[in-house]
């Protein structure tokens, strides 16, 4: 089951009524993680980035569209190689300022992993 995501406000997200004061990711069971930043900040030296690392280790094969929460301001971007890995898996990617990417994720169907950028 998807969990609902509540709300945002920079620097937290409300999910299912527990409040998260760090990034998370959902997983395709609705299970609420905190993300993995340093995955992408090895690589880039920041977690604006997100690496081929860090999207191997959101990914799941049955996933069909993955939904990016960028930040308030959408300061996150995905890189070439993630991409492209999604490309490859058939897996649509979606990125959008985090209140907007929340609309999204509310509104969804089907097999979706979530990320979600709390502050900029």
């Amino acid at each position: 089951m998807r969990p609902k995501i509540d709300d945002t406000w920079f620097g937290s997200i409300t999910v299912e009524g527990r409040r998260y004061e760090h990034d998370i990711i959902i997983r395709l069971s609705g299970k609420v993680r905190k993300r993995r930043k340093t995955l992408s900040k090895a690589v880039y030296g920041t977690s604006h980035k997100i690496s081929l690392a860090e999207i191997q280790e959101l990914y799941r094969k049955k996933a069909e569209r993955i939904i990016i929460g960028a930040g308030h301001e959408g300061k996150i971007e995905l890189s070439a190689e993630a991409a492209a890995f999604l490309a490859k898996h058939d897996c649509q990617v979606d990125l959008w300022k985090t209140p907007e990417a929340i609309r999204e994720w509310n509104e969804a169907e089907g097999k979706v992993l979530g990320l979600f950028h709390v502050t900029c």
